[in-house]
């Protein structure tokens, strides 16, 4: 009898684990849309000090992140059916996070480049900017070419293009660069460095909350459009990101929510 009862028991083992086995390998195979669907979470990385793309902003009394990134993001996982997660950090942290599985996508004002596009994939563009410096009011009329700035401290934010503007262009400035904008506009106030390289709409919205600050009329192009980042190989799910972004495009949705996005 207690043999029986010890086959039994083993019987159950094996096909508690075989069972097992057969989840995990099912949970392996699962596209990342099909993952993140079968969660009913959809997490976003983005570094929100980038307004209007993504900022803090109080509401009701409550710390949250908003934008016109944001809000596509929110768009996206809606198509999908989920609910969308936001994990705040700083922006050179983005592409190991997204390579690592850590977040699902990033939305942060990321505009793809050569060496970017050999370690994610990129969505289709949804906006575009002009590149803007931002300077003391004061020196408006002293910081009027790239060669006033020559052994004065020009300033941009780690890991982005706007970092290789101020090492290429202001080649004769000294480089200061930091992970957090506002950290930057606060250097830019205590004149700890003398100029801070942005695109236009995240340089006009710290001008209009610092009537110390002002955009220079020095002119640095045009970037090329943002775009959402996905992990290599997720063709599923970056086929729905383009939909969704072809949607908010097609009925001008997208030009609401750009219109709308402000740090007021």
């Amino acid at each position: 009898m207690n043999k029986k009862i010890i086959v039994v028991i083993v019987l159950a083992i094996i096909v508690m684990t075989l069972s097992s086995c057969t989840t995990n390998t099912n949970k392996t195979n699962m596209s990342k849309l099909e993952s993140i669907k079968e969660s009913g979470k959809l997490v976003l990385g983005t570094a929100a000090d980038y307004p209007p793309y993504e900022y803090h902003k109080m509401e009701n009394g409550k710390d949250q992140i908003v934008g016109f990134d944001i809000e596509i993001a929110k768009e996206i996982a809606k198509d999908l059916g989920v609910e969308l997660e936001i994990i705040d950090m700083k922006f050179e942290g983005l592409l190991p996070a997204l390579t690592m599985d850590d977040i699902d996508l990033i939305v942060a004002g990321l505009v793809p480049s050569e060496e970017r596009e050999k370690i994610v994939d990129f969505s289709i563009p949804y906006y575009e900017a002009e590149h803007a410096l931002i300077i003391r009011t004061e020196d408006k009329e002293k910081l009027k070419t790239i060669d006033d700035f020559a052994g004065l401290n020009i300033g941009a934010q780690k890991a982005t293009l706007q970092e290789e503007i101020a090492l290429n262009k202001f080649s004769k400035a000294n480089y200061i660069g930091l992970s957090k904008i506002t950290d930057l506009i606060l250097e830019l106030k205590n004149n700890k460095v003398d100029g801070v390289i942005l695109v236009e709409p995240v340089a006009k919205a710290y001008a209009s909350q610092n009537s110390d600050l002002t955009l220079s009329d020095i002119e640095l192009g045009k970037e090329a459009g943002v775009a959402v980042a996905v992990n290599k190989g997720n063709e599923d799910l970056l086929k729905s990101i383009n939909t969704t972004i072809n949607r908010l495009i097609e009925n001008k949705t997208m030009d609401e929510f750009i219109k709308n996005a402000s740090i007021d």
